[in-house]
């Protein structure tokens, strides 16, 4: 049975969904990716059923990612029971998550940079600007913590 890695940001249209197409590529390429089964969602219905915001395509579709396929949808309870890993993009992400997360599976949640010996977490809540470009900085933050999660 794979391990089921769930990705949460706010709206599922950024973060997330980038986060979920960047590990899906590695695990492709480290030969793992029939050991892994990943997903993205959001914690609020922002965006249901809409694709990835134009600009987080545009960023990833510029460094050989295509987020195309995915689509927006908000977090369940049914996820917490289903996913072996709920990574939070961030603090405001985890404390959503912590808020309708059942006792028995809280010990699944963890904030994305948790896995990342290079980043903390905490300094790195970033979100898709007004300006429209997701930083360099966000891609060196999604690669990094990629075989965390990857079965022994």
């Amino acid at each position: 049975m794979p391990t089921r890695i769930l990705f949460v940001c706010m709206g599922n249209i950024c973060r997330s969904p980038t986060a979920e197409g960047v590990f899906r590529r590695a695990a492709e390429a480290a030969g793992v990716i029939d050991q892994v089964a990943t997903d993205s969602a959001g914690t609020h219905d922002y965006h249901v059923g809409r694709p990835p915001d134009a600009r987080a395509q545009t960023a990833a579709a510029g460094r050989g990612y295509d987020l195309s396929d995915l689509r927006g949808r908000q977090v369940s309870r049914r996820d917490f029971a289903e996913f072996d890993y709920i990574l939070a993009m961030d603090g405001d992400n985890m404390r959503d998550l912590e808020r309708i997360c059942p006792s028995e599976h809280r010990h699944k949640l963890r904030l994305f940079l948790d896995f990342s010996a290079r980043y903390n977490a905490r300094k790195y809540p970033t979100r898709i600007t007004a300006a429209g470009a997701v930083s360099s900085r966000c891609w060196i933050w999604w690669r990094m913590p990629r075989t965390a999660c990857w079965p022994g």
